[in-house]
């Protein structure tokens, strides 16, 4: 089974109607919660969602993954800047911190849920922003419940990005802010790539040049 995670652009917007999720026309980190409330028709929603990611890909760049299996679109994940997120201000344990990158959705469909599809997802953003350079850590706002639920609205449960890497930054008993540096991701990519220098080294010395034989005569 081949897992992968590839950028998500204006052509997976879509593909949430086919997970079965009701984000394709969600404002609800897009927009604040005033302009929010004065789009009822989920027509028009879907196309302020499509005109906000595409203003984020031209200014910012990719702002989410999709995770693939054998070529099937089974989750996805989105972030942005905290500038482009006004919909974050509502919390109590906002703002987000200036030298973030704000994780503000997630889902995995019916089945995957148990497949580490949540990790993969997590860890191709990592690699997405340690690439970009000029990024010190993503921040999410959570929810300390096991599930989504109405009073959760659209955050992610604190268990979960804990197991992924994430440490609480801001304590609160219900929306705390976490918090995932990339300094560690980084240090961890470099080390693992001197290993594996190492190891090609071992495995295929380089060869020292023969010594040119002077005459002594």
């Amino acid at each position: 089974m081949a897992r992968t995670t590839v950028p998500f652009t204006l052509d997976h917007l879509d593909a949430l109607d086919e997970l079965g999720v009701p984000c394709r026309s969600c404002l609800f980190w897009e927009l604040d919660p005033v302009r929010r409330g004065r789009l009822a028709d989920a027509e028009t929603r879907a196309g302020v969602k499509e005109s906000w990611m595409s203003e984020v890909l031209r200014e910012w760049g990719s702002c989410g993954r999709v995770a693939l299996v054998d070529g099937q679109a089974v989750g996805y994940l989105t972030y942005a800047p905290p500038s482009y997120v006004p919909g974050a201000a509502q919390f109590p344990t906002a703002p987000a911190s200036p030298d973030s990158v704000l994780l503000i959705t997630a889902h995995v469909s019916d089945g995957y849920d148990d497949g580490g599809i949540g990790r993969l997802l997590v860890q191709g953003m990592a690699r997405d922003l340690v690439g970009r350079g000029g990024i010190k850590a993503v921040e999410a706002f959570a929810h300390r419940r096991r599930r989504l639920s109405p009073e959760s609205g659209c955050l992610l449960p604190a268990e979960f990005l804990a197991r992924v890497g994430f440490k609480t930054h801001r304590q609160h008993p219900f929306t705390p802010r976490m918090r995932m540096e990339l300094r560690s991701l980084v240090t961890w990519r470099d080390e693992v790539e001197a290993a594996f220098e190492r190891l090609v080294g071992v495995v295929h010395p380089t060869k020292r040049p023969t010594p040119a034989h002077r005459d002594l005569n």
